[in-house]
């Protein structure tokens, strides 16, 4: 029987929807995945965190046995440093065997600068000068899980995260000396207002963005993960960017929050976020935030 002309209409109608679907099928698979959520951080709890000693960063120790964990604050700036100038400082990251690092920044000049504590107890200074091109904040630090290197970040929108030698513990570092930039990490999507990362494993941070904007990555105050190509070391390596979840932005006050350092405990698997409240607030609900994964 031939084919009325409105069921060849329906038929065609028909098969030029299967076409449009099998062919957005095959586009969805062929186009490459978008920097989102890879894995699944849940919040599991939170602290009270001091505007003074506990608003700019914090980090666990494993050495000595039983340290407590330490934070960073404009109230635990030492005057002997404050009065040469340095005075801010950044998220703080420790060793496996125990050398605990601050990042300290000045208002002007060209360098930057790393305070390291012993597993004995002593002190050191570690001044960079900077690099070409390289911005003068000195927002955080991350030690490698081998020990030997060290990442840090700058402030703004960024394409890169800088590698030293880790003061203190490789070998070719000395107080007396400039800590040397060693190479990048090289990113495959733009960051924005860094302000902490800490390893979770041998190539993989997780750091805590202070964005905004939300432009980046269709969230503002996102955690965010870097897969690594290769373990840092003395050449660059490239760093894939996932936005896991955005940070918790929850006080009785409404305004501008600001995320500050994190902390990631392989001991525990315990992941901590700081977030400032806005306004008054700022003294009364800002929090340490904890998750883990799953």
């Amino acid at each position: 029987m031939p084919v009325s002309t409105p069921a060849r209409q329906r038929c065609h109608t028909v098969l030029a929807g299967l076409v449009t679907l099998a062919t957005a099928v095959v586009v969805s698979l062929a186009a490459p995945a978008p920097a989102s959520a890879a894995e699944t951080w849940t919040e599991t709890g939170s602290d009270r965190a001091d505007p003074l000693t506990e608003s700019q960063g914090l980090a666990s120790v494993e050495v000595p046995a039983n340290s407590p964990n330490r934070y960073t604050g404009i109230g635990t700036i030492p005057l002997g440093v404050s009065s040469r100038g340095w005075n801010h400082v950044g998220d703080p990251d420790a060793s496996y065997n125990g050398y605990y690092i601050e990042p300290y920044q000045r208002d002007s000049g060209n360098s930057k600068m790393f305070r390291v504590q012993a597993p004995g107890g002593g002190w050191s200074e570690y001044v960079h000068t900077l690099s070409p091109g390289e911005a003068l904040n000195n927002s955080w630090d991350a030690v490698s899980p081998d020990g030997q290197w060290m990442l840090s970040g700058e402030w703004g929108t960024m394409n890169r995260l800088l590698v030293f030698p880790t003061p203190g513990v490789n070998a070719s570092t000395s107080p007396s000396a400039n800590l040397p930039q060693a190479s990048s990490v090289v990113l495959d999507h733009a960051v924005r207002d860094v302000q902490g990362c800490d390893f979770s494993g041998p190539t993989t941070l997780l750091c805590s963005s202070d964005d905004p904007d939300g432009s980046l990555f269709g969230m503002t105050k996102p955690l965010l993960r870097i897969d690594l190509s290769a373990a840092p070391g003395g050449t660059d390596v490239s760093g894939h960017v996932t936005a896991l979840r955005q940070l918790p932005l929850r006080s009785a006050c409404s305004g501008s929050f600001e995320v500050e350092g994190i902390d990631y405990d392989r001991r525990t698997g315990t992941l901590r976020v700081i977030v400032v409240s806005p306004g008054f607030c700022v003294l009364t609900d800002s929090k340490t935030y904890k998750f883990t994964r799953g």
